[in-house]
């Protein structure tokens, strides 16, 4: 059974209405039952590119996610290159949260980073110590082990019903449940 703890995957159920949760899947990135939880959204793109928010990057559509409602004046990131990242956090199946940004930076512009292996997120997704315990048991949130190729998937439109499928025949049904049953 999997617990919450960093690097999980924290599945929106079908019918979470929250607007900013609902068919998302989250990556957990800490989980402290005195000081709470923190993640990134997978699969909202948000409506700038990197450069647009940070005008050193140089490169062009680079996208950004939407990690969640709290501090979206900020930018985050995860990524899968610790060799040329300096400073990150692993935070499970060499997955990385962070690092030196004013690298990363230089490392785009030169064309030195692998952009399939970076996300970048603005604001994060947040809970206060035993709110993620309460949504669970309320089950707004289905966990799963960490998927790095469902991580960093190109097409944001397929993470959650993939996330779902990956998951058996039990939850794949979920995948294609109506986001209002009341209209089906």
């Amino acid at each position: 059974m999997v617990s919450l703890s960093s690097g999980i995957l924290l599945i929106a159920d079908p019918f979470l209405k929250d607007q900013h949760f609902a068919r998302t899947v989250v990556l957990l990135c800490e989980h402290q039952e005195s000081r709470g939880s923190f993640g990134f959204v997978l699969n909202r793109v948000f409506d700038q590119a990197l450069n647009e928010l940070v005008p050193e990057v140089l490169a062009g559509n680079i996208r950004v996610f939407y990690g969640g409602p709290v501090q979206i004046d900020t930018i985050h990131f995860i990524h899968q290159q610790p060799e040329l990242i300096k400073g990150g956090f692993e935070i499970s199946n060499g997955v990385y949260w962070g690092g030196e940004f004013d690298q990363v930076v230089s490392l785009i512009n030169t064309g030195q980073l692998d952009l399939n292996k970076i996300k970048f997120f603005i604001g994060y997704s947040g809970w206060s110590s035993g709110q993620l315990e309460n949504e669970l048991n309320e089950k707004s949130w289905i966990l799963s082990e960490n998927n790095v190729p469902l991580i960093f998937e190109e097409n944001e439109q397929t993470i959650w019903q993939q996330a779902l499928k990956n998951l058996g025949a039990n939850f794949a049904i979920m995948a294609n449940f109506p986001i209002d049953p009341l209209l089906n």
